[in-house]
């Protein structure tokens, strides 16, 4: 049995969700094993990843820990089945496999959520905007190296387009508008931008206002990812030393509330009209409209 040298984020996941079903079922890693003729190695490879579980096996496994949730064991075959391959394949030499890793989770969601404090999140970033934030945040990188970003990160936002279809709600902190990256021109294309993609139908941006008061500031970036079964996402934070991915229930209830009381706090969400009356009211189109004017030549 060929054992894997690189585990994906997908692939860990899987092995932990059957390592969690078995110790909710009580049962010990031999004991799993032989509810399905399996040794206590073979199952011990599986959970760490390591290893493939053919799907008739994962059902039965499932069984045999009485598992009865079809969505969730669906959603679980489907993890096992799939090859991990994508747009993202073709950068498996030159991008790290974290940046697969958030590609490829991404593919699956049918819900991301993100929260930003400093910066437009990614998923809505211009080449122009990205181009200048590379080109100060990764000083050390050839030129080469930054253009590789910016076709990744641009490859990435193709999640959002037809026929995915991916729900996508972002709640910006007004400071990630006023930090000028590159410079007014920049700044003025990336406004733009996110006022015309708030016109579709599954892309939501809600801004954060400074006198929103200091509470505010309490959470840090996250991205919230989640497929068709919510109990199957991910929280990612963006770390100085590592990107960080949190699965654990606490965690992801944690995240889904901290986002709904961003929200909450939030102006309403950019919605382009040619009709005045309906922005008569502080929202957060009204403030994008503001911001433009800061930044006109």
């Amino acid at each position: 049995m060929a054992l894997r040298t690189l585990i994906t984020e997908r692939q860990r996941r899987l092995g932990a969700e059957l390592r969690k079903l078995r110790m909710q079922a009580g049962l010990s890693v031999a004991e799993g094993g032989q509810l399905i003729d399996m040794g206590a190695p073979h199952l011990s490879h599986i959970e760490a990843g390591r290893t493939a579980i053919p799907a008739p096996r994962l059902r039965e496994l499932a069984q045999a820990y009485d598992c009865n949730d079809e969505p969730y064991i669906n959603e679980l075959v489907r993890m096992a089945e799939s090859k991990g391959k994508g747009w993202w394949s073709e950068y498996r030499k030159i991008r790290p496999q974290s940046s697969l890793d958030l590609a490829e989770l991404e593919a699956a969601a049918t819900s991301i959520r993100s929260h930003e404090t400093l910066l437009v999140p990614g998923l809505l970033q211009t080449e122009s905007y990205m181009r200048a934030l590379f080109s100060t945040g990764l000083p050390e990188a050839s030129r080469d190296e930054r253009e590789t970003a910016v076709r990744y990160r641009l490859a990435r936002q193709t999640v959002l387009d037809e026929p995915h279809i991916t729900s996508f709600h972002a709640v910006l902190h007004e400071a990630a508008l006023h930090v000028v990256v590159g410079d007014s021109r920049v700044m003025r294309e990336q406004l733009s931008h996110l006022v015309r993609i708030a016109t579709r139908p599954n892309v939501t941006i809600q801004v954060l206002p400074f006198d929103a008061g200091p509470g505010s500031w309490r959470s840090a970036p996250f991205l919230q990812l989640a497929p068709d079964v919510a109990s199957l996402g991910s929280v990612i934070l963006e770390h100085p030393a590592a990107r960080l991915v949190l699965d654990d229930e606490a965690s992801l209830n944690q995240y889904r509330a901290t986002f709904e009381e961003l929200r909450h706090s939030a102006l309403p969400p950019i919605v382009p009209s040619e009709f005045p009356a309906v922005h008569e009211h502080r929202d957060s189109w009204g403030l994008m409209q503001h911001l433009l004017y800061t930044h006109q030549e």
